[in-house]
């Protein structure tokens, strides 16, 4: 062999020896996205992002809310209910403030954001499975696991959760605008009772997590609950989820939307994994990978094109 082929082989061997291990047989993937789209541009752009989506090999996608910045229209939410049924894998869609909270606005039509909500759950969450093309079942929120406040209910069906491959998932209608808390009397008090059943179905995802066989617990919802703007809003949510991961001792993933910034970071005070997806201008999502055999269990792949402005 001469010295050239034997440099060039010892050099392959080199490579093989960093190349990384396989996935664990039960390692898979799903998408991140929200808070897209607000314009034409990225109307376009969102088709043509769903259809390279349709072409990764999944098990599900998370829509995690702000599916528009235009009026919330019934006709609105009729169109975006049939765009997420062109994603081929099963989506789950947890509400954004540019559905509900912000519809009050002028330039969101001046609606009543609790009628909008109400409007929300028949369109998109009247049954207990997903949506997409491919639907797969997921629990929904429609019992009290304790007595409520007094003058709650047990009806949130937008609250959802399932297991795949030994990962609880959960999501949780949490708002961005300080989730639909200062503005009146009657938010203020939906709010109230809206907290109080999070509280309740994270609990009880928590409680799945923790079964022996389990790996790790994921969180979905759209509010950034680090940039309230009335303190405390969010506190008691990221309280108990600090207690969670005291209690299970596994990797708990956080994922949120609401403040557009592609982000994987730890702002907790305990090590648990914050994911916030891309959001407006910029049309993304991000491909997430559950590999129990990589020590941090999750790896994160953001997919995003380059705008492309016209001249």
């Amino acid at each position: 062999m001469t010295s050239r082929w034997a440099v060039l082989l010892a050099a392959l061997l080199a490579g093989c020896a960093t190349w990384p291990p396989p996935p664990h047989p039960d390692a898979f993937s799903f998408a991140v996205l929200g808070d897209t789209p607000y314009n034409e541009r990225e109307e376009r752009e969102l088709a043509a992002m769903i259809g390279r989506i349709n072409r990764e090999p999944l098990a599900f996608v998370v829509h995690v809310g702000d599916f528009s910045g235009e009026a919330c229209s019934d006709a609105l939410y009729t169109k975006r209910r049939a765009q997420f049924d062109t994603f081929e894998r099963p989506v789950v869609y947890t509400p954004g403030d540019n559905e509900w909270t912000d519809c009050r606005r002028d330039y969101m039509g001046s609606f009543d954001p609790l009628e909008r909500l109400a409007r929300l759950r028949q369109v998109f969450f009247a049954e207990p499975r997903s949506l997409g093309a491919t639907t797969m079942p997921t629990a929904m929120q429609t019992q009290c696991s304790a007595p409520p406040p007094a003058g709650c209910g047990c009806a949130y069906p937008e609250n959802r959760a399932w297991e795949h491959g030994g990962v609880a998932f959960v999501t949780l209608n949490v708002s961005g605008s300080d989730n639909n808390v200062g503005f009146d009397a009657a938010s203020d008090a939906e709010a109230r009772c809206r907290d109080a059943a999070n509280a309740q179905w994270l609990e009880r995802a928590v409680t799945t997590a923790a079964s022996p066989g389990m790996r790790a617990l994921v969180i979905a919802m759209q509010a950034n609950p680090w940039i309230a703007k009335k303190p405390g809003v969010f506190a008691p949510l990221l309280a108990q989820v600090e207690a969670a991961h005291a209690r299970l001792r596994k990797p708990i993933l956080f994922v949120h939307g609401d403040s557009h910034t592609y982000r994987v970071d730890t702002p907790f005070a305990a090590p648990i994994t914050r994911l916030e997806t891309y959001g407006s201008p910029f049309v993304g999502w991000v491909k997430v990978t559950v590999d129990p055999a990589r020590p941090d269990l999750f790896f994160f792949e953001p997919r995003l094109r380059a705008i492309v402005v016209p001249q």
